[in-house]
């Protein structure tokens, strides 16, 4: 079943939906990497921002508490926009590469953005009250 363009399984393992975002992000960065050499970093960082980290970070929320071998493949994701972004080569280490670009890991951005939801509800229950 599909609901807001999240696809849920019987057993909510969200493993159709991860699989679906990731290939579609790599399909996006394939593009990317044959327009890579005419465009600098700034812009290749926006675009990636745009077109594949968007949709990693749509409704990640619902894969929190997923274990990390579910999570991998937008893991793999993420690591691959980060060498096309930095000219990495896949030798290359890539966890300086996300902390350069200050990107969270996969499994702390979705900590993450469920801390941004918990601190805006808070501010607003806190700001109805007054």
């Amino acid at each position: 079943m599909r609901d807001l363009g999240v696809l849920l399984d019987d057993e909510l393992s969200m493993k159709q939906h991860i699989t679906k975002v990731a290939s579609t992000c790599f399909y996006q960065l394939r593009r990317l990497r044959q327009l890579r050499c005419l465009l600098g970093q700034e812009v290749t960082v926006q675009l990636v921002s745009a077109f594949i980290m968007s949709r990693v970070d749509y409704c990640n929320s619902v894969l929190a508490g997923l274990p990390h071998t579910t999570l991998e493949p937008l893991q793999r994701v993420q690591n691959a926009a980060a060498r096309l972004v930095l000219s990495l080569n896949l030798r290359d280490h890539v966890k300086p590469g996300l902390k350069q670009l200050h990107w969270l890991p996969i499994e702390y951005r979705i900590q993450f953005k469920l801390c941004l939801y918990i601190c805006t509800m808070y501010t607003m229950v806190q700001l109805h009250n007054t």
